[in-house]
């Protein structure tokens, strides 16, 4: 089979991030051959170094990738067509799925959609929406957390490479280039928007009871926390002390080895909803940051996961990771990170066990390939 996969890119590494997973698993995993075509190269090449974003076509671990440009050009469509976070394919692309005949397959038009723990996502989850004037029709297919929706990518060897990994944390530092961090450290990673309460956070780490280690990778945040240090500008390979806080500014990395720093750390500080998932693997406690919508609409969608999430855990644990997700999510004045903190050990096997429940369920890529295959 022949997969396109169409991604435009907004929030820089989450769309792109998600697509490139999905791509690499589809080709590695099931024999496909994938076309990924993406509207900006360099969001793709900060996760995947490989890719030269001077070249239109070029082949990337077996995967065709392609710079989605104006005007399209003239391509033969594929036997599955994903169009990523409703990105809307190029109109003479979809004139030319028209035309093909093998439209009558039916499902091979499909809308990936954002992630979402909301209750209608179930009920829209695989439903089909007929093309209002051509023989096409698109169907929406929802990842998610439950048995009534697609599921999360999941490679087959992703939870084996974490045990192994997370087995011996000093090899891991060792291989990422990152100083072993103190035996009483709190290690944590930190990956957020720039408008997320930065100063407050690092305010909350310096005066915590416990010694607290931040890794962060060079990017968005960077600046911020230069200012917050005294200093005009951290690079790369540089560090900050302040109370108990040592922030510790690391490289760019690439999914492979961002996985890997989520999986040596005490807890992550995600965004969007690639890094989000990944966390979720990592089977560590983690503090996520919604991509931000008008109107707060993702407001409800942040409280519908902590809702699902939260399920097991006693009130006084729902509450304290309640209201640092949402305090990280609304710029609040104050974040009190060691509230969060001292269910450590609970947090820590909540994580654990609900990464395992979330692994007994078909992961998104597979699927999206039994939805496109079943006749």
């Amino acid at each position: 089979m022949r997969w396109d996969i169409f991604c435009h890119v907004i929030d820089n590494y989450g769309d792109v991030g998600v697509c490139w997973r999905l791509a690499q698993q589809l080709a590695d995993e099931f024999g496909i051959a994938v076309r990924l075509l993406v509207d900006n190269l360099n969001a793709l090449q900060k996760i995947c170094p490989a890719i030269n974003r001077n070249l239109a076509t070029q082949s990337i671990q077996g995967i065709q990738v392609l710079h989605w440009v104006k005007p399209f050009p003239e391509l033969v469509p594929a036997d599955v067509v994903i169009e990523a976070f409703g990105c809307e394919l190029p109109a003479s692309y979809v004139a030319a799925m028209a035309v093909d005949t093998k439209e009558k397959k039916g499902k091979r038009w499909i809308n990936l959609e954002y992630l979402s723990a909301e209750a209608w996502v179930a009920g829209c989850h695989k439903l089909p929406s007929p093309h209002p004037y051509l023989p096409l029709t698109k169907y929406f297919f929802f990842p998610g957390f439950t048995e009534a929706t697609g599921g999360l990518i999941r490679e087959a060897d992703l939870l084996t490479q974490r045990d192994i990994q997370q087995a011996d944390r000093a090899k891991s530092w060792r291989e990422l280039g990152i100083s072993k961090p103190v035996t009483d450290e709190t290690v944590v990673s930190l990956f957020c928007y720039h408008h997320a309460p930065i100063r407050h956070l690092l305010e909350a780490w310096a005066a915590s009871a416990s010694p607290v280690r931040c890794l962060l990778p060079h990017g968005v945040a960077t600046e911020q926390v230069a200012k917050w240090t005294g200093k005009s500008n951290l690079a790369a390979g540089e560090s900050a002390q302040r109370g108990n806080l040592t922030i510790q500014i690391i490289p760019s990395l690439s999914q492979k080895n961002y996985d890997r720093l989520l999986w040596t750390c005490d807890c992550n500080f995600v965004r969007g909803e690639d890094s989000f998932v990944r966390a979720q693997w990592a089977a560590r406690p983690f503090i996520w940051q919604i991509y931000p919508q008008q109107k707060n609409a993702h407001h409800p969608k942040l409280e519908a996961f902590l809702d699902l999430y939260s399920q097991g855990l006693v009130k006084h644990t729902a509450h304290a990771l309640r209201l640092l997700h949402q305090g990280w999510n609304n710029t609040a004045q104050q974040l009190d990170w060691d509230s969060y903190w001292t269910y450590c050990k609970v947090l820590q096997q909540h994580a654990a066990v609900w990464a395992e429940q979330l692994a007994q369920m078909p992961d998104l890529a597979s699927s999206l390939v039994f939805f496109c295959t079943d006749q």
